[in-house]
C-alpha cells in the first residue's frame, strides 16, 4: 500500500470515529436514561461493537481532558451525559431559588437499610427502625427505588426486597459494588437531584416490641438481619443499627442546610 493510500485510509477511520461520536453524543444529550451499547448499535448496524466503544472511549477523554461542563459516565450498564461534578457547586447557586424535594429523612433510613441488608423484609426493616415502615416502603416501591426480589423462607414468607436499577442511576452508581461504606452514604444524597416531592411521614409509629412482626424477638436481635447483599462492599458495612442510620441523617440534614 503506498503511502497515499494510508493516508486516504487513515482519512477514512478518522471520517467514521467522527460521525460515530457526533451521534452517540446526541444519543446521550437527548435521554434522560443510560443508554447501552445495543441501544446504539441499534441506530448504528454498520458500525461494529468495537469501534462503537473505541468512540465511548473517545467521547469520554476528550470530555475530560477539556474539563467539559458533562462528561459521559457509565451508569448502570449504560452510559448517560451528566453535568461535571465539578461544577457543582455553580449549578447549586444557578438554582438556588428553585424547590427540590429531596427524599425524606425516614425514606433515606429505609433505603440505606435495603441497601446494605438486602435482601430484607419489611419486618426486619421494622425492627431495625423501630416505626411502622408501611408508607416509606410503599413510596420507594412506587419509585421504583426498591421491589421484591423474592420470598423469606420462614413461616408467613415475607416478601424480600432489594434496590432497583433505578436506585443505581438515582444515585449514580455503575453497581451495588460502588456502594460507599455506611458512613459515607449521605454523600450519595448530595450527588442526587432528589426525587418527586414527599415530606416527612408524620403518622409513623413506634412498634411496642411485643408486637414486632415474624420470628422471635430475641432470634431477630441476636442474628441483625446478618443477610449481606451479594457485593463485596456489604462486608465493609458490617451490621446497620438504629444509632447509625441516625447519624447517616442527621449529617445529610447538616449538609443541606
Amino acid at each position: 500500500m503506498t503511502e497515499e493510500n494510508m493516508n486516504s485510509s487513515g482519512t477514512h477511520q478518522d471520517e467514521i470515529l467522527s460521525h460515530v461520536k457526533g451521534v452517540i453524543e446526541a444519543i446521550l444529550f437527548v435521554n434522560e436514561r443510560p443508554v447501552t451499547l445495543d441501544e446504539i448499535k441499534k441506530v448504528l448496524p454498520t458500525v461494529t461493537g468495537a469501534e462503537i466503544k473505541k468512540a465511548l472511549k473517545t467521547l469520554m477523554e476528550e470530555h475530560v481532558l477539556r474539563e467539559s461542563g458533562v462528561q459521559i459516565v457509565e451508569i448502570a450498564g449504560g452510559y448517560q451525559m451528566l453535568s461535571n461534578r465539578k461544577y457543582a457547586e455553580y449549578i447549586r447557586l444557578f438554582y438556588k431559588k428553585r424547590h427540590k424535594e429531596k427524599l425524606s429523612k425516614p425514606a433515606l433510613e429505609t433505603l440505606a437499610i435495603v441497601a446494605y441488608k438486602q435482601p430484607v423484609t419489611r419486618g426486619d426493616i421494622e425492627l431495625i427502625r423501630g416505626v411502622n415502615s408501611d408508607g416509606v416502603m410503599s413510596h420507594l416501591i412506587e419509585k421504583e427505588l426498591i421491589k421484591v426480589v423474592g420470598r423469606k423462607d420462614i413461616p408467613g414468607r415475607p416478601f424480600l426486597h432489594g434496590t432497583t436499577k433505578q436506585f443505581l442511576e438515582y444515585f449514580g452508581l455503575k453497581s451495588l459494588e460502588d456502594l460507599p461504606k455506611l458512613e459515607e452514604f449521605p454523600m450519595l444524597q448530595e450527588r442526587a437531584e432528589g426525587v418527586d416531592e414527599y415530606d416527612d411521614l408524620d403518622d409513623e409509629e413506634r412498634i411496642p416490641e411485643d408486637e414486632i412482626p415474624m420470628n422471635s424477638l430475641e432470634a431477630m436481635k441476636q442474628s441483625a438481619i446478618k443477610e449481606a447483599p451479594d457485593t463485596e462492599s456489604s462486608s465493609e458495612s458490617a451490621d446497620l443499627s438504629s444509632e447509625e442510620i441516625e447519624e447517616t441523617s442527621e449529617e445529610l440534614e447538616r449538609r443541606e442546610a
